[in-house]
């Protein structure tokens, strides 16, 4: 199994679409690359910690790609803007790719130089590796499926319907 760690503005939404993929075995919602210690959401959202709201995705590359995780991720958030997708602003809502596997570096990189040519505008998603990562509150797990009316960025389209 390998992890990535994904930035991209509400991380509700983020868990609830990267779910629906074979191969995503598990993904928890968080805090990453931030200075404080233990945030707390209402620091977080107030931007008193430096974290981005951030999914922690573990997938089976057997399954499914790291190239094929990114393609999806970038079909979902405007990688052009900073520190906003969506009504969310802030920094704790910047966009992120954040990597414990030295090796998924060059990929990354690759894979957003690729997706600048689509964009007259720079990409400005991080691309680093995890520095630290906090589990987010356990209402905040999951929360798109415990509150389908839930708000979130990324339009129902890319949501499978799971009847």
């Amino acid at each position: 199994m390998k992890t990535i760690y994904l930035a991209g503005g509400c991380f509700w939404g983020i868990q609830k679409y990267m779910d629906q993929f074979d191969g995503i075995i598990e993904t928890v919602v968080g805090y990453a690359n931030g200075y404080l210690d233990d945030p707390t959401y209402e620091d977080v959202k107030a931007q008193k910690s430096g974290h981005a709201e951030t999914v922690k995705i573990v997938y089976d590359e057997k399954i499914i790609s790291l190239e094929e995780i990114l393609k999806k991720f970038l079909l979902v958030i405007d990688p052009t803007s900073l520190n906003k997708q969506g009504e969310d602003e802030g920094s704790s809502y910047r966009s992120g790719i954040y990597y414990t596997d030295d090796k998924d570096s060059d990929i990354i990189v690759q894979m957003i130089q690729d997706e600048q040519k689509k964009y007259d505008r720079p990409i400005v998603v991080e691309i680093l590796p995890l520095t630290v990562f906090y589990k987010a509150e356990e209402y905040h797990q999951k929360y798109l499926e415990k509150n389908p009316e839930g708000y979130c960025h990324i339009g129902t389209c890319f949501f499978k319907n799971k009847e």
